[in-house]
């Protein structure tokens, strides 16, 4: 089973719809409104941004992976417990065939979606788990992961133009919000991201035809590890309760720290 960022990357997909896959693993959800549950994680590789903080490096810096066709992807998922699958990334709606996975998931689990909210397509989705970058997240020769630059063309400076151009859409959050149950979950570094917060969600509340209520909108702190967990949690969580917003942990990275498949 192709998981974790060790495996090698086949150089042609098999015949037939097929998705990159970097992890396939059951374990808890650790973030959002469903945080705690039992879930099964489809892990595409692949981004069209670029984080400076990205907690799955191998899907978006370095992308590993291993083709699956989806008959092996399905099968793969049914022969797990959870009835809660998450889809997430990198990017996964970046893969047209990732709606097919979705139609034929939609029948027998509650799917999550993890996006960044750039790409709405019209497939079948329990809840929509937006996740709109802050200016905060732009990538820059100085915050860049180290050795990346350079890596197999990677060019830092013109991700960070890339990036900075296209981490929000306003029209396509306005559909994702209209069009599923969603939480808009942010990634949040410290206070002074909380301005860019609260000005994106007054202006979805002014062009979305659904209600974004406050408890629809989740801060985060930002931390792969338990110790950056341990700089951001408690700031994070006085920024949720002064601004009314939700406070999410990350679950996972209490309990099992950096490690893969969790």
């Amino acid at each position: 089973m192709p998981v974790t960022s060790r495996v090698e990357r086949p150089d042609t997909a098999p015949d037939g719809p097929a998705l990159p896959i970097n992890e396939l693993f059951a374990s808890l959800q650790g973030e959002g409104k469903l945080a705690g549950v039992p879930s099964t994680f489809v892990r595409t590789s692949g981004c069209n941004l670029r984080c400076w903080f990205c907690d799955s490096y191998h899907t978006s810096w370095e992308p590993t992976h291993a083709w699956m066709g989806l008959d092996e992807l399905v099968a793969e998922v049914d022969s797990l417990a959870p009835d809660h699958v998450v889809l997430t990334g990198g990017e996964p709606l970046i893969h047209d065939e990732s709606a097919t996975l979705l139609d034929r998931l939609s029948e027998d689990y509650h799917v999550t979606v993890e996006t960044n909210g750039t790409l709405a397509p019209d497939a079948p989705i329990d809840l929509a788990s937006i996740s709109p970058k802050l200016a905060s997240s732009t990538p820059s020769p100085a915050n860049a992961p180290e050795g990346v630059d350079g890596t197999e063309g990677v060019d830092v400076g013109e991700w960070e133009e890339r990036h900075e151009a296209n981490r929000i859409d306003l029209d396509t959050l306005a559909t994702l919000v209209e069009r599923h149950e969603f939480q808009l979950k942010f990634v949040v570094t410290g206070v002074d991201d909380m301005a860019e917060v609260n000005e994106l969600v007054t202006d979805l509340r002014g062009v979305a035809a659904a209600e974004v209520l406050d408890t629809d909108v989740l801060l985060m702190p930002e931390g792969q590890t338990r110790e950056r967990l341990a700089e951001t949690r408690n700031v994070v969580a006085e920024l949720a309760r002064e601004h009314g917003y939700r406070y999410t942990p990350r679950l996972h990275v209490d309990l099992w720290n950096d490690a893969p498949e969790t």
